[in-house]
């Protein structure tokens, strides 16, 4: 009953026309500057049409692919802006819609997953969808008790789809490599696939989704739709209105900007501190920006957060040696940091480091917890991009011989995506104040002083 393209081979064949079209691009360009064109016009339509294949064949495939193509979308701003700026149209359109299901197959999963009689529970329902994402896609409608809602269905097939894309992907993720410079695209596409199951399983995602609405039920700045009704691959949320992030990044104001940049971080490091968990899908297509609640101060818009479907399990928060390493990286103490870091293995104990120069490594990354309040823009992050991905550079062979502890992996990821998204606004934000209100080990522990005796002694 499925319409998403779903048989491995017609998905490989698909994938695999990847590189073959990067290849025929390159050759046509090359055609066309020994024609008389200049070589800046070829490479901007060669990045063109590299964009609109690549980005479409994500897009439709949905599963794994358009996952991935979500994932590299929000590292666009790393890319130098001759480069960058063919791919953002193409990947802003990734973030908020790709081909949806035929409303047959929609209505065929409902009725098996939540009964023939499906339609009674449903006021209204709207056939078209309203977005798609990686496994499924969202119709909006109202509840029988009047109540809006976003109705998340799976696509059928999906798990099979999505560990079909992730392995094909990863045959050629070194073809990949160049669109996001100093990222290795190889161990990305891994973690996906260690998380293929939690994705695809909506009891998990609404669990998630359930203490995340609870804990900010009154909070001033988040807002998370609650929970409805959920069986297996249909979720039904409340619906939620607002500005959608990637609209923010395109025609927003300074102001909304910046609030929103300040809401992304405060819920990136508030999050686990809060819940245990960490939302691991910071794309823009997961946030809205709405509008101040009744008698709030002007220009408190609010965040409003979607898609629970990959989290973190963090039971204690963030881990405090993240905290720490920041706050001794700040305070110059090399030897403290390399040691600290030593001990958690991010240096093997195979490998040997001058702390000093682990110390200028990191220094340039944590600017923005240096200053009071940071502007983040693309061309921040395309230098640090750059001094960490050339070959030459003192940074990128000192980079070669870290490690990332596997416990680790997902929170970097999360981390890195939402500073990439945060220079997607060119946001100015206040990230220490984020960092010390909730980071722990941030902020160093007083020690209490000693008790004095009675006598003097």
């Amino acid at each position: 009953m499925s319409d998403l393209p779903r048989k491995a081979v017609t998905r490989t064949a698909k994938l695999a026309a990847l590189p073959l079209g990067f290849a025929g691009r390159a050759t046509w360009g090359l055609g066309k500057r020994i024609g008389g064109r200049s070589a800046e016009l070829v490479a901007r339509e060669v990045q063109q049409r590299t964009a609109d294949q690549l980005f479409k064949t994500l897009g439709e495939l949905k599963g794994g692919a358009m996952k991935l193509g979500q994932a590299l979308s929000v590292f666009e701003s790393a890319l130098p802006e001759e480069v960058a700026g063919p791919y953002r149209a193409a990947l802003t359109k990734l973030q908020e819609a790709a081909p949806p299901l035929p409303a047959h197959t929609v209505h065929g999963v409902l009725a098996e997953r939540i009964g023939e009689d499906w339609r009674e529970y449903f006021l209204e329902f709207e056939d078209k969808p309203s977005a798609a994402a990686s496994i499924g896609q969202v119709h909006r409608g109202v509840w029988h008790d009047g109540r809006e809602v976003a109705v998340k269905v799976q696509y059928p097939g999906a798990g099979e789809a999505l560990l079909s894309d992730l392995t094909q992907l990863s045959r050629f993720a070194r073809l990949l490599g160049p669109l996001i410079p100093g990222m290795d695209i190889k161990p990305l596409i891994k973690e996906m696939r260690d998380r293929v199951s939690e994705e695809l399983d909506y009891e998990l995602e609404a669990q998630a989704q359930r203490v995340h609405a609870t804990e900010f039920a009154d909070d001033p700045d988040v807002v998370i739709p609650g929970v409805v009704h959920q069986s297996d691959q249909v979720l039904v949320t409340e619906w939620m209105d607002g500005i959608p992030l990637a609209d923010v990044i395109a025609d927003g104001t300074a102001e909304q900007r910046d609030r929103a940049g300040q809401l992304l971080a405060r819920f990136l490091f508030s999050g686990p501190a809060r819940t245990g968990l960490l939302h691991a899908d910071p794309h823009p297509g997961n946030f809205r920006l709405l509008p101040e609640e009744e008698g709030a101060s002007a220009g408190a818009w609010r965040l409003g957060v979607l898609d629970f479907g990959t989290v973190d399990r963090l039971p204690g928060g963030l881990p405090g040696t993240i905290g720490e390493s920041l706050r001794m990286t700040l305070e110059g103490d090399a030897a403290a940091v390399y040691g600290l870091l030593r001990e958690e293995g991010f240096v093997k104990e195979s490998i040997e480091l001058e702390p000093d120069e682990v110390l200028d490594y990191l220094l340039p990354i944590i600017e923005p917890a240096q200053v009071e309040e940071f502007t983040f823009s693309r061309g921040w992050l395309r230098d640090q991009a750059a001094r960490i991905a050339d070959p030459r550079s003192p940074a990128h062979q000192l980079g070669r011989q870290l490690n990332l502890p596997p416990s680790y992996l997902l929170i970097h990821r999360v981390t890195l995506s939402t500073i990439g998204v945060l220079c997607q606004l060119g946001a100015a934000v206040r990230l220490r104040d984020e960092l010390e209100a909730w980071l722990p080990g941030f902020v160093a522990e007083t020690e209490e002083p000693e008790p004095v005796a009675e006598d003097g002694v």
